[in-house]
């Protein structure tokens, strides 16, 4: 056994392959088109037999440069995300994230982590008007040439873009830019997951379409129209937009309604037999509630609503319905109480939730329901973006965003999450996403999730926004107005709640340089994994991305003979990036996970911090002994 090193070239190294794992999941499914480690095309045409379509004359929907959106969308990502604990908000509890960085790169990087883990994705991109900012995607380096554009090095002159319709790709351009974020961002999305999109006219067709491709016509869950209240005019006057709204598998969407107040209502579930309500038998097994004094009822009882028992006896002791029985009625929601009666939960045929059935005290048998649910109607028209407006300026004190969107409207959408979910919004803008999740989350008390992930766009021609930037003392960029802007709600909302706040970077090993005008300096690189100007805390976090960890796994900080020892998820992970490791540190690390007790741990080092050879040969043996496999070096 020997420790394996996490290079550049190594898979842990870079973000989830798309391609390759696309690749295993056909061999899984077709092993037989597979020759030589090749697909047969041929053979797999044959496999798949009438649903090929290969006519010239199908319909199909490109655009120049969708072949290139597509390599985009699969090569691996070298990036990080590296913490700023600094600029957190109760970073060691909260499990909400801000990701400052182009969301292209993010998105790829997230790909292991949260992978089928997020519940709603919302994002409000680019409406291509003419000078939205669109974003170029290098193929081969993504990561330089977002630090150029964004003015982190040296950028030669090169300017944010901006989509002009006299530019000659007007729509080529917007959807080169959506396409590979949209294949990403479905990735995460959970089997039951949703996501919302708004738009304008401007591309609401073609978004459609690019929908269509990415998610399934099938998976299609409606457009909806929302009156904004922002109008423009042309030979219309328009007052309205639009919410794309696909499902990741229509099949596992729950079924959608919306919840309005708490309030219960309760009656009968039974009524008169007749020949739209014909009698029916149900099983009722022992422990249904009865509302009661200990009673045996007869065979046949009842006045207009006429129950007969037709195995059985029905008797009810305590409470509770003493032993199974079964009872013939005009039952007016069988297969409902059946449903209920099996433990799964029940909704009726309007969305609303029934909660149990009981008898009363005459034997019959009632219901109590949740009210207020209703299927979530086309048009919404309860929120505008001056309300979106009045939000940010009460918060910032400033107007400093153009149609930000109010927090109702997401909250609206929202109501297709469970309290435990994660919301993604990878457009963030303002932050109206994340400011929704921490009110809807103070309304229900739940403990929902949001990553927002946003281009450090700079503010430099809104002169009321670089006039905050200044007056607050942080970088003239929308992602800190935005940071600052759910700084501001958690003290609003909740000031248990917190954000964890990432950036964007290059990854923290170094690459061999083949372009070294010396090969001297190469090999004084190559001898130290870690570049300079990185902490201990940022190559965990890389660590915990590569092996697929949430951002917010819980990590401690121990000491190991004066050594430092990150424990990631009880003792799942261990994490030692400190120099003169010896064998005493090596054993300690094998006391905390003896201390832990976790199902399984891995252990990571850095590739020089041995003291000396011999011990990095002992730590091995030691490791293994005590059943510790899984030893990386970085």
């Amino acid at each position: 056994m020997t420790i394996e090193k996490i290079t550049l070239s190594y898979p842990e190294s870079k973000s989830a392959d798309i391609t390759q794992k696309n690749i295993d999941q056909l061999k899984q499914l077709f092993p037989e088109v597979f020759s030589e480690g090749k697909i047969d095309f041929d053979v797999l045409k044959a496999v798949l037999g009438e649903v090929v379509d290969d006519s010239d004359e199908r319909f199909n929907f490109t655009w120049n440069g969708k072949t290139r959106a597509r390599q985009i969308t699969q090569t691996p990502s070298t990036g990080t995300l590296r913490p700023c604990k600094e600029e957190s908000v109760n970073w060691d509890t909260t499990e909400n994230l801000f990701i400052e960085g182009d969301n292209l790169e993010v998105l790829k990087i997230l790909q292991k982590s949260y992978h089928k883990k997020v519940k709603m994705i919302y994002i409000d991109p680019p409406y291509n008007t003419g000078n939205d900012f669109v974003y170029k995607d290098n193929f081969h380096d993504n990561i330089r040439n977002y630090q150029v554009l964004t003015g982190q090095v040296n950028n030669q002159g090169k300017p944010f873009s901006t989509n002009s319709d006299t530019s000659g790709r007007y729509h080529t351009d917007w959807l080169n830019m959506l396409y590979p974020r949209l294949k990403l961002a479905r990735n995460l999305l959970s089997d039951g997951g949703i996501i919302f999109i708004s738009i304008d006219e401007h591309e609401v067709v073609n978004l459609s379409n690019l929908c269509n491709e990415i998610f399934g016509e099938d998976n299609f869950v409606e457009r909806f129209i929302w009156k904004s209240g922002r109008t423009s005019a042309s030979t219309f006057t328009r007052e309205h937009e639009y919410i794309l709204a696909y499902a990741k598998d229509i099949s596992q969407l729950p079924h959608i309604v919306y919840k309005g107040d708490d309030s219960l209502i309760s009656d009968r579930a039974i009524k008169k037999v007749s020949f739209k309500n014909p009698a029916s038998e149900i099983t009722f097994p022992a422990g249904v509630k009865f509302l009661g004094e200990n009673k045996t009822f007869p065979s046949i009882f009842g006045d207009k609503e006429i129950v007969e028992v037709t195995s059985g006896v029905f008797e009810c002791k305590n409470g509770y319905l003493a032993s199974e029985v079964t009872l013939k009625a005009g039952w007016t929601m069988k297969s409902q109480i059946e449903n209920w009666l099996s433990g799964n939960d029940t909704f009726d045929s309007k969305g609303q939730q029934v909660i149990e059935f009981f008898f009363k005290p005459n034997g019959v048998l009632q219901y109590v329901k949740k009210r207020g649910t209703e299927h979530p109607k086309t048009i919404i028209t309860d929120f505008t973006t001056k309300q979106g407006s009045k939000e940010v300026e009460a918060l910032l004190c400033s107007s400093v965003f153009d149609y930000p969107k109010p927090t109702g409207l997401i909250e609206h959408l929202m109501k297709v999450t469970d309290s435990e979910d994660i919301i993604l919004d990878f457009f963030a803008g303002s932050g109206s996403t994340g400011h929704a999740v921490l009110k809807q989350n103070k309304k229900d008390s739940g403990r929902r999730k949001f990553i927002l992930v946003q281009l450090p766009e700079s503010v430099s021609k809104n002169a009321g926004a670089t006039e905050y930037c200044t007056k607050e003392s942080i970088p003239e960029l929308i992602s800190r107005i935005s940071l600052k802007r759910i700084k501001n709600a958690i003290l609003e909302e909740d000031k248990t709640q917190g954000v964890k706040f990432f950036k964007l970077d290059q990854t923290n090993i170094h690459s061999w340089d083949a372009d070294f005008e010396s090969l001297e300096p190469a090999l004084q690189l190559a001898a130290k994994s870690i570049k300079d100007d990185r902490i201990p805390e940022d190559v965990l976090y890389e660590i915990l991305l590569k092996y697929g960890l949430e951002l917010t796994e819980q990590v401690e900080e121990t000491t190991v003979e004066g050594k430092k020892v990150f424990v990631v998820g009880a003792g799942a992970l261990m994490v030692c990036l400190d120099d003169d490791i010896t064998e005493q540190v090596v054993e300690g690390i094998v006391k905390l996970k003896q201390e832990f007790d976790p199902e399984s741990t891995q252990v990571v080092f850095k590739d020089q911090g041995f003291a000396d050879s011999v011990v990095k040969t002992n730590a091995i043996q030691i490791l293994k002994q005590s059943g510790i496999d899984d030893v990386k070096s970085i």
